[in-house]
């Protein structure tokens, strides 16, 4: 029996949990803890915070670690997250703790992994279709910004996690009210350029709401006043269908799309309303494919630890 140590460090939440994979190969999860992550002041600082929590793996016995954080990874060992404030730095090992079998993944990167674990069988079916299972998969979630990754099979039974990092590509805007909007959000954000993770967000919900409105709420205000026939709700799940089928096609998802990530989970009305699948499929030529792949909406926030911990689970086979 081997112990899994999983982690998903975000800028608001750092998530633990104890996995344990048989002989079999089969994952349990033991046990979860949640930490605020800015009551740490390093990566080391912030283990050594979960050791004292009385968590059921103490860090020196994990046959394995897999930690997920939200930002890019440079050379599997290095990661400058954009909203955390400090860097994470694995080359030299973490001998202080005596956690020398680590890996460092991207947040996205776990939630692609999460969908070849037992916890999707919780996600929800929004768009009808029929899963390849031959074919590669898209994860993509909107929060405080937007995360995307593509997972593929290996051809050997293992599965490869394509990284992304989508969500700063330019947004497609496609008339002429949509251009007045990206003129708004230039001029209110001091930005060159509309990146997607600035439309398909919490922010870009308030965004939204504020360039129709003419109000400035925070995210939650406005997600409390929404109603199915919100103009801010109906052009905000136009946006994500929109970047959920960009994404689908630039990846040629027919594994499915998966749509993870807080905004929806707490606004399932989004990917929901019509307008969601009406921009999905709103394709010239690919419509007929399109149609195709099913999407599904996970709101298990602690999928990404999953995630990790399938990534481990691969790793130990070798």
């Amino acid at each position: 029996m081997k112990s899994i140590l999983a982690a998903d460090i975000g800028g608001t939440n750092s998530r633990f949990a104890h996995f344990t994979l048989n002989e079999k190969g089969t994952l349990a999860l033991k046990t979860t803890r949640w930490l605020e992550t800015r009551n740490s002041n390093s990566l080391s600082h912030l283990l050594e915070l979960l050791n004292q929590s009385e968590f059921s793996l103490p860090i020196d016995q994990s046959d394995i670690a897999v930690l997920a954080v939200a930002g890019p990874i440079i050379n599997g060992v290095y990661s400058n997250p954009p909203n955390i404030p400090w860097d994470i730095d694995l080359s030299s090992g973490l001998k202080n703790l005596n956690l020398m079998t680590c890996f460092l993944i991207n947040d996205f990167v776990a939630q692609a992994y999460a969908c070849r674990s037992p916890i999707i069988r919780s996600a929800r079916r929004i768009i009808a279709g029929q899963i390849d299972s031959s074919a590669p998969l898209a994860v993509i979630g909107a929060g405080t910004g937007l995360g995307m990754a593509a997972l593929t099979p290996d051809g050997s039974g293992g599965y490869v996690a394509v990284p992304s990092e989508g969500g700063h590509c330019v947004f497609p805007f496609e008339s002429p009210a949509e251009f007045e909007f990206m003129q708004f959000v230039m001029d209110e954000l001091s930005a060159p350029y509309v990146e997607t993770e600035y439309i398909v967000s919490g922010r870009g919900l308030s965004l939204v709401h504020q360039f129709l409105a003419g109000e400035k709420l925070t995210p939650a205000e406005v997600s409390a006043g929404l109603s199915h026939d919100s103009e801010t709700l109906e052009w905000t799940a136009r946006f994500y269908g929109r970047s959920c089928r960009n994404y689908a096609l630039q990846v040629l998802a027919r594994g499915g799309v998966y749509i993870a990530g807080g905004v929806a989970a707490k606004i399932p009305l989004l990917v929901m309303h019509p307008a969601f699948e009406r921009q999905f499929t709103n394709s010239k030529t690919m419509a007929p494919m399109l149609k195709k792949i099913p999407v599904y909406l996970n709101t298990n926030e602690e999928s990404g630890l999953w995630g990790a911990a399938f990534f481990a689970a691969q790793k130990l086979k070798n």
